[in-house]
């Protein structure tokens, strides 16, 4: 067999929906596949049977780089001293509604 056909080497591509009334697409499931364009088909068979996305993101999971769970302390810190992101920090005009 040749390695385009053995599905021992087919990548994997994580899959991803965007359905009828959502906004954003929301990661479904993954599955193999020799190509990008046999992937999408397959997500389309497997994760849409029932007609409810709209929208189709498939994305070779080696592409993917993700932050660690186990530093999400370490990772997400800095922006805690950043006292300009929250709120409080601005002064808010007392004849400005709505805000």
């Amino acid at each position: 067999m040749s390695p385009s056909t053995d599905r021992a080497t087919w990548p994997l591509w994580e899959v991803f929906v965007r359905g009828k009334r959502g906004l954003s697409h929301v990661h479904v499931g993954s599955l193999h596949a020799p190509d990008a364009t046999m992937a999408l088909r397959n997500a389309r068979d497997v994760y849409t049977r029932r007609q409810e996305g709209v929208s189709l993101w498939v994305v070779q999971a080696s592409d993917i780089t993700a932050s660690s769970p186990d530093e999400r302390d370490s990772f997400f810190d800095p922006a805690g001293d950043k006292v300009y992101r929250h709120p409080t920090f601005y002064d808010v005009p007392e004849d400005v509604e709505y805000l």
